[in-house]
């Protein structure tokens, strides 16, 4: 199975970072190909909303940066594995922005999704989404906007299957490792 974590941690957060790397490391363990991206580390512009990825080269954003290649990492892999620290309830900025430039992996015209309109799928197979979000302790409404947040992801991008775990900085990278089995039983179920 192939896999790309987008770990959105920002500059001095070695947790998010620990983590990231036991979560590799698992999935490495079980014979993934992962692929993981430091957000914070590759030059990813923000999304200048021109749509030039849906008219003038479908699928792929006029911006010559790292923002190309994670697009391309998200849609080949089996399963993507958003990382971040949970922001009132929202990814960081680092993750949001490689979000905002993957509208490319959709087409500009529109369909019925449950009743909602959302864009057409643009490609005929999209991976398996994982929110892992990291709060300093319990915090239930941010996490009840975190697992809706990478719900309608999941349905703008096309998700076969979906799922979110919130890790708290509270514990140990190592002792978080117990709340991420769930994480691997979701990542073979989605390859499956």
């Amino acid at each position: 199975m192939k896999v790309t974590i987008l770990n959105g941690a920002l500059p001095d957060d070695p947790y998010t970072d620990a983590v990231g790397t036991v979560l590799h490391d698992a999935l490495a363990s079980v014979g993934s190909v992962v692929k993981s991206w430091s957000l914070r580390d590759d030059k990813i512009a923000y999304c200048l909303g021109c749509f030039e990825c849906w008219t003038k080269t479908p699928g792929r954003c006029r911006i010559d940066d790292a923002g190309r290649a994670v697009a391309a990492s998200f849609i080949g892999s089996d399963l993507t594995i958003f990382l971040t620290p949970i922001t009132f309830g929202g990814y960081s900025s680092a993750l949001k922005k490689a979000v905002d430039r993957a509208i490319c992996l959709v087409s500009p015209f529109f369909t019925h999704i449950d009743g909602e309109v959302h864009h057409h799928a643009r490609y005929d197979r999209y991976p398996a989404l994982l929110g892992v979000g990291i709060l300093p302790a319990p915090h239930p409404v941010q996490e009840q906007i975190f697992e809706t947040l990478i719900g309608r992801n999941a349905i703008n991008l096309h998700a076969p299957v979906h799922g979110h775990v919130v890790v708290y900085r509270s514990q140990e990278p190592a002792a978080a490792v117990a709340g991420l089995y769930n994480v691997l039983q979701f990542s073979s179920e989605a390859s499956a």
